[in-house]
């Protein structure tokens, strides 16, 4: 019978042993002869791994570098990483199908690079590779009501054309419109009643609006106009800032695609994430699962406010997460915790039993330390410490060393901030900050 194989160290196998066994899979356990999983490496285990008959996939613990083709080679037999932290496997394994999965969605993005006249060419081309690698699908060129682009833009329009870019012009004035599409811009944001005859020559698609939001009557006139031309164009009944009349915006959105249910929609998200003091990430995903229910096929964003950094990319999950949710008729939770950046969905750590079990194993002086809701803990093969705050850790390890005293500092300091956030702590790993995450720099790298 065809069994998974997991490979941890000594201390994490009675957890390991305590997980695997509620999984409904056929798996045995290879225990190495190191005491942290996570300081092997795929190379290290290569050359010691024995696999058993019947094994036919290896798990190994998430913090191991190395290349898995190394270890497969070895073995024969393929090899995943699992979580970084035991306690994650169930979920784990409940999540990884749907996670495969992950990439398709219905929403398209256009990423604002905003005043492009008060930036250089070089400027706008780096926003805008930026965004582009962040995944925007359009990259929408601002223009700010004072100063002209009119002697620029051409050129600089024509510089993101021969990268390949998808462009936007996001201005009402019909001279810069003009200019735009002469020059090869994608869309037009937006045309108005006052401009919408400019659609007659435009090669642009066009983003409809009406000077009166609530005037829905007028924003049909114009798709019929559009329509009378065979001409693609979006609708965009506008969203409205919170107290500017949110609550009213969202059902405009609603009652348009009831009358146009065939039409193409965008709508501007930054109206709220920029407006709104609080972390963009939360805002997007629930503006997105808003749209992909009403099918809003594109949404405009921009990175202008510091919470706000990051939305493009931001965005691109959500609409990949709830495209999804929708297809699978479920709600937008476990398919991917990118969102989910300054609160984990648990704190998972050892018992203090689990530690104490941990230190009758050791003998080494090399601390371990651990964290979870209420203290810190510290230990070695001599000295088992447990307080509420790292500076009592510290005081009771004895240590000289400048070098050593950095890094535990270090270590205490992570540690009081995932206890603070009720973050899951891992000693030498970084924090989890979802899509944010970046990795944590390490003495080797410095020069």
């Amino acid at each position: 019978m065809a069994e998974t194989l997991f490979v941890t160290g000594r201390l994490a196998e009675p957890a390991l042993r305590g997980v695997v066994s509620a999984l409904e899979i056929d798996h045995q356990i290879a225990v190495m002869n190191i005491s942290v999983a996570a300081l092997m490496t795929t190379r290290w285990i290569a050359r010691r791994l024995e696999v058993p008959p019947g094994v036919d996939n290896i798990v190994i613990p998430g913090l191991c570098e190395g290349d898995l083709d190394t270890l497969e080679q070895a073995t024969g037999v393929p090899v995943r990483k699992g979580p970084a932290d035991v306690r994650a496997l169930p979920e784990w394994y409940g999540r990884e199908a749907i996670k495969a999965e992950l990439g398709p969605r219905d929403v398209r993005v256009f990423a604002e690079i905003n005043d492009v006249q008060s930036l250089t060419r070089e400027q706008v081309i780096d926003r805008a590779d930026a965004y582009r690698a962040a995944g925007a699908d359009v990259i929408d060129l601002g223009l700010s009501l004072a100063g002209s682009w009119l002697t620029e833009g051409p050129s600089t329009i024509a510089a993101l054309r021969e990268r390949g870019l998808s462009l936007s012009i996001d201005t009402l004035d019909p001279e810069h419109i003009r200019m735009a599409d002469t020059a090869g811009v994608d869309y037009v944001l937006s045309l108005t009643p006052a401009t919408v005859h400019l659609a007659e020559t435009l090669r642009a698609t066009p983003v409809l609006i009406t000077e009166d939001p609530d005037d829905l009557d007028a924003l049909g006139r114009l798709a019929s106009r559009m329509d009378a031309l065979s001409r693609p164009y979006l609708l965009d009944s506008i969203l409205a800032p919170i107290n500017s009349g949110f609550a009213a915006s969202l059902a405009r959105y609603v009652e348009v695609r009831r009358r146009h249910p065939a039409a193409e929609m965008l709508m501007g998200i930054g109206n709220l994430t920029e407006l709104t003091e609080a972390d963009s990430t939360g805002v997007t995903a629930l503006l997105i699962g808003f749209c992909q229910e009403v099918g809003i096929g594109a949404v405009l964003t921009t990175e202008v406010i510091g919470w706000a950094r990051g939305a493009v990319r931001e965005t691109v999950l959500a609409a990949q997460i709830m495209h999804l949710a929708q297809r699978q008729a479920r709600p937008p939770k476990h398919i991917d915790p990118g969102l989910v950046t300054t609160k984990d969905e648990s704190m998972r750590a050892p018992t203090e039993e689990e530690l104490r079990a941990m230190q009758a194993q050791i003998s080494d002086a090399n601390y371990r330390l651990f964290a979870d809701a209420d203290w810190l803990y510290a230990f070695n093969g001599q000295r088992f410490v447990r307080e509420a705050n790292m500076y009592a850790v510290f005081n009771q390890l004895g240590v000289e060393d400048p070098s050593h005293a950095f890094y535990l500092g270090k270590e205490l300091m992570k540690a009081t901030i995932a206890r603070g956030l009720r973050k899951s702590y891992r000693q030498e790993g970084p924090l989890d900050w979802g899509l944010l995450s970046f990795p944590e720099p390490r003495r080797e790298d410095v020069t």
